[in-house]
């Protein structure tokens, strides 16, 4: 497998194309930055955290039924995916309340909601990737009805595959974002990774930080974070 060209430079993941058209290299870094990129630093290793537990949890799915982009991993920073046409949409879970939806709705942090949340997000940096619903979603030529059901169920089933995982690593999986994307034959695929610089992860006892909202914040060991939840998500993985 050959790297080519970059096609995506991102700060935390960066995408290369190969000599083989129809997949890419996904590269994680060791950068990490919060408030609209304001706020910057490298943090030792977090990309060979973030690709592990991507990897780990990418497993986990695919034996769950998942459909996914992710093919293998091939180091210890990248992994080899399938090339998608990525919806520029974001579906956030909500297992427990936290981040945006506390401060939006003044609601308490850790409040465990009835029923899970799911929202929308239309991936739009100029518009500050605002909240939307699904007739938005459909009004911006987004995703059909039909494509939001199966969005809607896929990302149930990657809830319902991954809390029962972190829970059994003493991680409470508080909310997570995922992206999809459509492969040439127009199927839809999960094409985004669930990493502590996208997720929020609680130590299910202590309710420790375990994800970026330690840097976001100032809480400090940033990297031990990571790696704890890259070691507990090891410790239960067998794939």
């Amino acid at each position: 497998m050959e790297k080519r060209d970059i096609i995506h430079d991102g700060v935390s993941i960066k995408i290369f194309g190969t000599d083989e058209p129809d997949k890419v290299l996904v590269h994680f870094t060791d950068d990490i930055t919060a408030y609209y990129k304001i706020k910057k630093a490298v943090i030792k290793d977090k990309g060979l955290y973030c690709n592990n537990i991507s990897c780990m949890i990418f497993r986990h799915l695919i034996r769950g039924g998942v459909p996914v982009h992710f093919i293998q991993q091939v180091s210890e920073t990248e992994q080899l995916c399938r090339k998608v046409d990525v919806i520029p949409m974001e579906v956030i879970v909500r297992n427990v309340i936290a981040g945006s939806m506390a401060q939006r709705l003044g609601l308490q942090e850790g409040l465990v909601p009835k029923a899970t949340i799911f929202d929308l997000c239309y991936k739009s940096e100029e518009l500050g990737d605002p909240i939307i619903n699904d007739y938005h979603a459909i009004a911006l030529g987004l995703a059909s009805r039909e494509e939001l059901d199966e969005i809607y169920a896929v990302t149930k089933k990657v809830n319902d595959i991954l809390v029962p995982v972190f829970k059994s690593a003493g991680i409470t999986l508080v909310d997570f974002k995922i992206e999809f994307g459509r492969l040439p034959d127009g199927s839809l695929v999960v094409a985004d990774d669930i990493t502590p610089d996208s997720a929020r992860f609680w130590d299910t006892e202590t309710g420790t930080r375990l994800d970026k909202d330690r840097f976001r914040h100032d809480n400090g060991k940033v990297g031990l974070a990571y790696k704890t939840v890259y070691e507990r998500l090891k410790q239960v993985t067998d794939l």
